[in-house]
């Protein structure tokens, strides 16, 4: 066994963003942790786990985490691999619509990144991150911080990175204490839309990203307007079908959305966020759920990685 130190800062992030489904995500000032403290035997893996997760993780080689590293070795011909003693500090909470997972996943591969000295590309190490995650919109922002437009076919990515909130922005974030898992979420979805709503998205979509791109942002509450699956997931949670019409309607609200698959709910503010957040608990509770909030900022450098390797 050796002693050696690596520390992932990984970003929490909220994808879908209203009209931008699996295509639009932002990275959050929020943060997991990561350390490997110890070089173990190649297939010994030992996990500790402190803050959000701490009961619920699976260890070894189930973790993420740790399966994100194995799968990461094998896409770059790496056979000989490594074990290791892993903290792992959350601040995310869990299946609640901020990309939890994701900060695993793009822990993993950096990991596997530095400990085996691979030399790649930005674009290859996050296409082999979106592999393992099945989409970008969580991946990349964390990766690569800001707000990200990608697209994925299952085998190639293309990606623009636009700038993160200005500074005098905010995305106050509601989080019940109630969890969406992100297969079920997936599952409330109809297997076909009308050309319609395809249409009402698409042009919705585009609005956020030219919006977001030329700093026009009192055009994001029709660029955060959805027909594809806000309507479905918002069923899944108590108090998910009014919430983001009470929110709609403060002073100062740019947009508001379900972040990810839920349930967290997300708006972005440009005044008055402890409003927002109070009227977003407020409304859990009538429904019986109990909640918490975050005022955040956005993420402008994405994942911050430190080695002695």
């Amino acid at each position: 066994m050796s002693e050696a130190m690596i520390k992932v800062r990984a970003p929490a992030t909220s994808a879908n963003l209203g009209a931008g489904f699996d295509a639009l995500g932002m990275a959050l000032s929020l943060y997991n942790v990561v350390t490997i403290r110890r070089i173990l035997p190649e297939g010994e893996f030992v996990l500790e786990v402190s803050g959000e997760g701490a009961r619920e993780l699976l260890s070894g080689k189930q973790n993420l985490i740790v399966t994100s590293y194995l799968e990461a070795c094998s896409a770059w011909g790496i056979t000989e691999t490594k074990g290791f003693e892993i903290h792992s500090d959350n601040a995310i909470p869990l299946s609640r619509g901020l990309g939890s997972s994701a900060t695993a996943v793009v822990s993993g591969v950096l990991i596997a990144r530095e400990l085996h000295h691979v030399m790649t590309t930005e674009a290859e190490t996050l296409r082999i991150m979106t592999k393992i995650e099945g989409h970008p919109d969580n991946v990349a922002p964390c990766f690569l911080g800001g707000m990200i437009v990608g697209c994925w076919d299952g085998h190639d990515l293309r990606y623009v990175r636009l700038p993160s909130l200005p500074n005098d922005m905010y995305a106050v974030v509601a989080v019940p204490n109630v969890k969406v898992n992100t297969s079920d979420a997936r599952k409330s979805l109809p297997k076909t839309v009308s050309f319609g709503d395809a249409v009402f998205n698409l042009s919705r979509a585009a609005l956020m990203a030219a919006a977001w791109a030329t700093g026009q942002w009192d055009m994001l509450s029709w660029g955060m307007d959805d027909r594809l699956h806000q309507q479905y997931r918002a069923k899944l949670f108590p108090g998910g079908e009014v919430i983001m019409d009470r929110v709609r309607s403060i002073s100062g609200c740019l947009g508001v959305a379900i972040s990810g698959s839920g349930p967290s709910v997300l708006a972005l503010s440009r005044g008055k966020p402890r409003k927002m957040a109070e009227t977003m608990c407020r409304t859990f509770s009538e429904h019986g759920v109990d909640s918490l909030f975050f005022v955040l900022e956005g993420n402008a450098s994405g994942v911050k990685i430190e080695s002695d390797m």
